[in-house]
């Protein structure tokens, strides 16, 4: 039996500009390409949990236009459910820039739009689907103030909360307190901790800090060699798959959604979902763009062979 997951997040249309490196402060380069494609944290998180197998909820906002037209045109054709995707007719749909250079790596320049302008009556709205999800999934592109809403209700009906604090700045203590998964990166991991993750001892340390704050189970992502996850009883490091990248683009947000359709409630398969959101993450890293990058189960499955 496949999971069911709902995503709260952002939605951006994304403008790729490939150059051979990154700028530097007052310097002008030229492109070798560019182009647009659906992306967003949520959006991404949303498209992998799908394409690996769960059924998907999205809560979200775009604008009326044509950008928050090809947002949800984007999900719907993944068979993601968009029935709580509203419009706002004041703000516009949220967007960003992707620097990428010619070893793959990317810098991102984001504008909220309207994924800033998510609710409490948003989430109120969503109430149906969050309650016969399995799991709920939150990131940092929408207000906390809201995914500290949606947790809430997760919580008070049985539904596992997973927080990737991505862009990672500051953090609602409130919203640790009801997240079962935090999905951080080494960066973001330090940043709100202040403990820099270097070895396996490091991130030890980093799941202390957050178990005070009230985190049972974190899972830290260390780019291509691998992620780290622990919990009161267990830990380990699951080491990556290596490939060639060429666009490391929502390659966090392809593990986090495909980790999600794989998870048991009891989350007693969490290294055995791990490896599978690393394959995943594997073949999204070998494409260019974020969502036409990402991968189905069968191509996830094809690879693990």
């Amino acid at each position: 039996m496949s999971n069911t997951v709902t995503v709260l997040g952002s939605l951006n249309l994304d403008t790729i500009v490939t150059i051979k490196r990154i700028p530097q402060p007052g310097e002008t380069i030229s492109s070798a390409d560019k182009s647009s494609a659906a992306g967003g944290k949520g959006a991404n998180q949303a498209i992998a949990a799908v394409r690996a197998g769960a059924k998907v909820n999205f809560i979200g906002k775009v604008g009326n236009d044509d950008a928050g037209k090809f947002m949800v045109k984007s999900l719907s054709d993944d068979n993601v459910d968009t029935s709580n995707v509203s419009k706002d007719d004041k703000v516009g749909t949220g967007s960003a820039i992707i620097l990428l250079d010619e070893n793959g790596q990317n810098s991102i320049v984001v504008y909220g739009g309207t994924n800033q302008e998510v609710t409490g009556e948003d989430i109120a709205s969503a109430h149906a689907q969050i309650k016969e999800s399995n799991f709920l999934i939150a990131q940092f592109e929408t207000p906390q103030a809201a995914a500290l809403e949606a947790f809430k209700f997760a919580k008070e009906n049985g539904v596992t909360t997973i927080l990737n604090p991505a862009p990672a700045d500051s953090i609602l203590p409130e919203l640790l307190q009801y997240t079962d998964i935090l999905v951080p990166n080494e960066t973001e991991s330090e940043t709100l901790t202040g403990i820099k993750v270097t070895d396996e001892q490091s991130m030890l340390e980093n799941f202390a800090a957050f178990r005070k704050m009230g985190v049972k189970n974190l899972v830290i992502t260390v780019g291509d060699k691998g992620a780290f996850y622990a919990n009161d009883t267990d830990h380990a490091f699951v080491p990556a798959f290596k490939v060639n990248a060429v666009d490391t683009t929502a390659a966090g947000d392809t593990f986090i959604g495909s980790l999600s359709s794989q998870l048991t409630s009891d989350l007693s398969n969490m290294e055995t979902a791990i490896s599978f959101a690393q394959r995943a993450s594997s073949i999204t890293v070998q494409g260019m763009g974020a969502i036409p990058s990402i991968p189905t189960l069968a191509q996830i499955e094809e690879a693990s062979k």
